[in-house]
């Protein structure tokens, strides 16, 4: 049983974890990435030291090796077995992992990003992981930001061909040698404190920013002159 539970471990810290990568940077080197409006991080980065990228579940494939790009990076995983996983490859990026949700180990997990965001850490988040409902930001993205001090900056990652998965958030891989943009958008500055209703009210705002922003860059494609623009 011992043995067992051995092999079970290093495949969820050692093996799967390299692998997934392995590929995932394997087919990303394939990919025409172009950076959109790309004056809003730096900005951000000038006024405030640090920023909280924000990104759909979905559209996550393309920027993980891409981020890689913008350490220091910190991003909070749950303390789940699963978490455990994404941690180990978060660690093999480079990045910092956090461990910590709204369930269990969130209120240490935020003062380490605070503490870290204070040492010019950015931080990860996507907004409405790990398991949905798809398109609803989760409160975690408003908390983060509020203990953090740092805005909010969404980021659309749009690819011109992509695979489709039949998951909860129809999750999307570009496929080998697609182009694909990056988008920043105008960052999103997050009061230190909020009442229920204000905090709300922000959380939607912001929710209903980013379906606007992902609707209009991926009709992008549809247009040869942003196509002839980004893509000459």
């Amino acid at each position: 049983m011992r043995i067992k539970d051995t092999l079970k471990d290093f495949c969820y810290r050692q093996l799967f974890p390299r692998a997934g990568l392995a590929l995932v940077k394997l087919i990303s080197r394939t990919y025409r990435y172009r950076l959109v409006d790309t004056h809003h991080e730096q900005e951000a980065l000038d006024t405030h030291g640090s920023v909280v990228y924000a990104s759909w579940h979905q559209r996550f494939f393309p920027g993980i090796t891409f981020f890689a790009t913008r350490k220091p990076i910190a991003i909070m995983i749950s303390q789940s077995r699963d978490g455990e996983m994404i941690a180990r490859v978060v660690d093999i990026l480079g990045w910092r992992s956090v461990r910590g949700s709204s369930t269990r180990g969130g209120v240490h997990a935020l003062k380490e990003l605070r503490s870290l965001t204070r040492r010019g850490y950015r931080v990860g988040h996507i907004v409405d992981g790990p398991q949905g409902p798809f398109g609803v930001v989760k409160p975690g993205l408003i908390t983060i930001a509020q203990f953090s001090g740092a805005p909010i900056l969404p980021v659309i990652a749009s690819a011109e061909r992509r695979w489709t998965f039949n998951s909860w958030d129809r999750f999307m891989v570009p496929k080998p040698f697609s182009r694909i943009f990056i988008r920043f958008t105008p960052p999103i500055h997050v009061p230190r404190r909020l009442d229920p209703d204000a905090f709300e009210a922000l959380r939607q705002d912001v929710e209903k920013q980013i379906k606007e922003l992902i609707i209009q860059t991926d009709n992008w494609w549809r247009s040869p002159d942003m196509i002839r623009r980004y893509f000459p």
